[in-house]
């Protein structure tokens, strides 16, 4: 849920951010997302100025002020850093934010889980029967990853729940935080994989592959599954990581340890929706730094190149630079053109599950649209409309409800009903259980009610859309969330 209106973290420019470093006389440099200081938390205490020889670990977000020291994993809002500042000026060592004892709890109970799913996993190349190993490289798509690869990058084998275990490892010590389990389900000629992380989704943000990257290495292809990442490695020889929930976001936290690069190619999938991501991906990362490899028939997503035997390194090359310049020329566009009309289907944007006729209308939902829903009190718009925007947020698309008519709680309780597909009030025991799958979801709530200011709306939507890239806002309702005394102005 994001931070209350009441008190929401005051914005800050990265004219005001500069300012106060000056004034401080902290030493600092623009990187592509983030300003690069020396950190607070590690070397010389007390009323020492910071030096500017010392090693540039902190990292402030130029678009919220949040930093992140990489030395010591310190992190915190712009507010925090400037507390830990006074606290230096008056000789007190500062101390890294504390997050709150119930996620301390959680995630010390996570890697204490990750570390008993990790010592019964087995390295692929160990399990005893030869049929045994090629049928699980097999199910994976993975017969072409060789186990030098495999073993390069740590992934194991967890028999027992027939899963590759994927590990994240502190980049501070190199300890393991957490892993990722991805098991087969097979439906007919249709495979899915599903996917477990330790700790939950929302608190894992493993880079798969950091451990591996040098510091001298300035080039990165950035993809959106574990496994592309390894086949990048292997067809390419190139610097690879994996996103810790693909193609759905890149959490701000993350983006410190990719200043490092100067070239950034995204390769994140094959579908249209890794394309649109990717382009919102190269806007936080700086444009001028990212490269797009375009999703197609010739250009699928890497582990699907490299068992297809295409030439990995030539589509790498064909990347497009995200930058451009305010005019074009169709030479330009012509590729794009021919994608969209290969593409017909998904162009027509992610469709809904459960109203096909909807899509015949509407043809899916497709972003930068907006659509108006009307009808008489009571005549269900608000049941509707939750049931079709969680139709959508179970196919992964990020969603933030801003409820201005009914709270919260009701509307989750709703949400939860049709989730559920079932009375949960007689069915008690089985809260848990649904509740921890409905968590999993991208799914964000806006916490004003009644009558709002637009701008603080505006505002608190643009910092979702930075910090948990929101591709899908509901507002219900407009009449509820401008009041009724600004009925006679121009809304």
């Amino acid at each position: 849920v994001l931070p209350s209106p009441d008190g929401p973290a005051p914005s800050v420019s990265i004219t005001e951010i500069r300012q106060y470093l000056r004034a401080q006389d902290i030493p600092f440099h623009d990187g592509y997302s983030c300003l690069h200081t020396p950190s607070l938390f590690t070397g010389d205490r007390g009323d020492q100025p910071l030096s500017a020889s010392a090693p540039f670990t902190l990292f402030i977000d130029k678009t919220t002020g949040s930093f992140l020291c990489t030395a010591t994993l310190a992190e915190g809002t712009w507010q925090d850093f400037q507390a830990n500042v006074e606290l230096r000026h008056r000789g007190v060592t500062p101390i890294p934010p504390a997050s709150s004892e119930e996620m301390e709890e959680e995630m010390r109970q996570a890697r204490e889980d990750a570390r008993c799913i990790w010592e019964r996993a087995l390295p692929l190349w160990e399990l005893l029967d030869e049929k045994e190993i090629k049928e699980t490289k097999a199910l994976f798509g993975i017969s072409m990853v060789t186990d030098a690869t495999l073993k390069r990058f740590g992934v194991r084998y967890l028999r027992a729940a027939r899963s590759l275990v994927f590990p994240w490892f502190s980049p501070q010590d190199a300890t393991l935080k957490g892993l990722k389990l991805v098991r087969v389900e097979k439906r007919g000629s249709t495979i899915t994989y599903v996917e477990e992380t330790l700790p939950r989704f929302d608190s894992y943000r493993n880079l798969f592959g950091l451990p591996l990257i040098g510091r001298r290495d300035t080039e990165l292809v950035l993809t959106g599954w574990e496994l592309d990442a390894l086949a990048l490695h292997q067809a390419a020889g190139v610097a690879s990581l994996a996103l810790p929930r693909g193609a759905s976001c890149l959490p701000p936290t993350l983006l410190p340890y990719l200043e490092q690069f100067k070239r950034i190619t995204l390769w994140l999938g094959e579908d249209l929706r890794s394309w649109e991501a990717a382009k919102l991906f190269a806007r936080k990362l700086s444009l001028k730094r990212c490269s797009l490899v375009r999703p197609g028939n010739l250009q699928p997503r890497p582990l699907e190149a490299l068992n297809q035997g295409l030439n990995v390194t030539k589509i790498l090359r064909s990347a497009l630079l995200a930058s451009h310049k305010s005019i074009v020329s169709f030479r330009q566009l012509r590729e794009e053109v021919y994608g969209e009309l290969v593409n017909t289907e998904q162009v027509s944007g992610v469709k809904w599950a459960r109203f096909p006729e909807l899509n015949k209308l509407l043809k899916g939902h497709r972003r930068g649209e907006l659509t108006i829903f009307t009808g008489p009190t009571g005549s269900g718009k608000t049941t509707f409309i939750s049931e079709y925007a969680l139709d959508l947020c179970m196919q992964g698309v990020c969603t933030l409800w801003g409820s201005f008519e009914i709270n919260n709680v009701r509307l989750a309780k709703i949400m939860l009903t049709q989730f559920a597909g079932r009375r949960l009030e007689d069915q008690l025991e089985l809260y848990d259980e649904w509740a921890d799958r409905f968590e999993e979801l991208p799914l964000y709530f806006m916490t004003f009610h009644g009558q709002q200011s637009i701008k603080t709306v505006i505002d608190t939507m643009q910092h979702a859309v930075y910090m948990y890239d929101i591709t899908h806002v509901v507002v219900d309702n407009l009449q509820f969330m401008m009041g009724h005394e600004h009925l006679s102005v121009d809304r």
